[in-house]
């Protein structure tokens, strides 16, 4: 059975830091990009960023470079969003996507549900 398990999100203020963690189980980690994606509510769905352990390919979103870094653990099937400066319009629901091959995303092979990140002004 194929999973992505998200986790980590909360409640911060504005300028705080959170680590969201998306762990995976049931296919082949090392041939697949993860990729982090988010949606606020009455907004449409924007991809945050992307790591592929097939390449090592790497993307992210205009909006969170230079605050938001990713990190992939192959021993522990897992990869890390870690969030830095955020702010209150980073609030919203972030979950982690799965495709075979390189960055960026194209489609969602695998999705798992999502953490939910309010940051207060």
């Amino acid at each position: 059975e194929v999973q992505l398990q998200a986790s980590g999100g909360g409640l911060v203020q504005a300028g705080g830091s959170l680590r969201l963690s998306c762990a995976a189980s049931g296919f082949i980690f090392d041939d697949y990009a993860i990729g982090w994606f988010r949606q606020a509510p009455g907004k449409e769905r924007e991809g945050v960023s992307c790591i592929s352990n097939y390449d090592g390919s790497r993307s992210s979103a205009d909006s969170v470079k230079g605050r938001f870094t990713t990190s992939s653990d192959v021993a522990k099937n897992t990869v890390y969003l870690q969030m830095n400066n955020l702010k209150p319009e980073d609030t919203a629901i972030y979950f982690c996507a799965a495709e075979n091959g390189p960055c960026p995303l194209y489609g969602m092979e695998y999705r798992g549900k999502g953490t939910l990140v309010t940051v207060s002004s």
